[in-house]
């Protein structure tokens, strides 16, 4: 396995880029959806329910700027995994063009071997 494919070079990412795939890893699955709904109904059922010291009454404001701000901190990021992942795809491309016109040559110098044992046989 060739481990110069610049895919295969994860020692070459920031912390910032680290993190922002590994949220956006997170946030993208079906455990984050799970446990945010549940959240978001203990929030709603306390606040409801609640006897006493409702901090966040009907209609849920401070919910709302909690979503608020969850929604706008990770749109940047999950923006930046996307790039990231443009990047790592524009990557492979190129490598992977790098790759097929050395195969490409090989395959050319073969047959021309070919062709020069070919005429030697004749």
């Amino acid at each position: 396995m060739d481990t110069n494919h610049p895919i295969l070079k994860r020692g070459q990412l920031t912390a910032g880029q680290k993190a922002a795939d590994a949220l956006t890893h997170f946030a993208g699955s079906w455990k984050f959806i799970i446990i945010f709904l549940i959240f978001l109904v203990i929030w709603m059922f306390l606040n409801v329910m609640a006897w006493i010291n409702h901090w966040d009454p009907y209609p849920f404001i401070l919910l709302n700027l909690v979503l608020s701000c969850l929604a706008a901190m990770q749109a940047p990021v999950i923006l930046m995994s996307q790039n990231r992942t443009t990047e790592r795809d524009r990557a492979r491309a190129e490598y992977d063009y790098q790759v097929n016109r050395k195969a490409e040559r090989e395959i050319e110098q073969i047959q021309k071997t070919l062709e020069i044992i070919k005429r030697k046989m004749k």
